[in-house]
């Protein structure tokens, strides 16, 4: 199983609220068979203690401490919000990334797509990718090197 398909990828969405982004992205990751249904309750739970905004356009959804255990395997589902949803940062985050991962995998790659997001050239093609396959080309080489 890989950690991004295209089953895991949404283009050009539209959300009301961060919340509805959390349920879509969360859904991609339950469908994908990473985590069950009750693993998208733990992430709005987790996103109500504290902002999953990470600054840059960026926010990165993901359970609580306590749902690892409900986390069957690592998996990343990325959604683009041309018009941008209010994460409760300094501008609202355009690229939305759910996280489910198994032992210290989030780590490792929270750290890779911060690295990747950081250049604001990659941030750009990663919100003006036109395909599925690009966006996937494009975390695969920045997650990489």
């Amino acid at each position: 199983m890989t950690i991004l398909s295209k089953e895991k990828i949404k283009l050009n969405v539209n959300v009301t609220d961060k919340y509805e982004a959390i349920r879509m992205v969360g859904q991609m990751l339950v469908d994908a068979g990473h985590a069950p249904q009750e693993y998208i309750e733990k992430m709005i739970e987790r996103e109500d203690a504290l902002s999953t905004y990470i600054g840059g356009g960026l926010a990165m959804p993901h359970g609580t401490n306590d749902s690892k255990a409900l986390i069957r395997s690592t998996g990343m589902a990325i959604m683009i919000v041309p018009a941008g949803v209010d994460f409760g940062g300094e501008e609202p985050a355009q690229l939305i990334i759910g996280l489910a991962a198994v032992g210290d995998d989030h780590l490792d790659i929270l750290t890779n797509v911060a690295m990747l997001v950081s250049e604001d050239d990659d941030m750009q093609r990663i919100l003006n990718a036109s395909s599925e396959e690009e966006l996937i080309s494009i975390f695969q080489s920045g997650m990489e090197s």
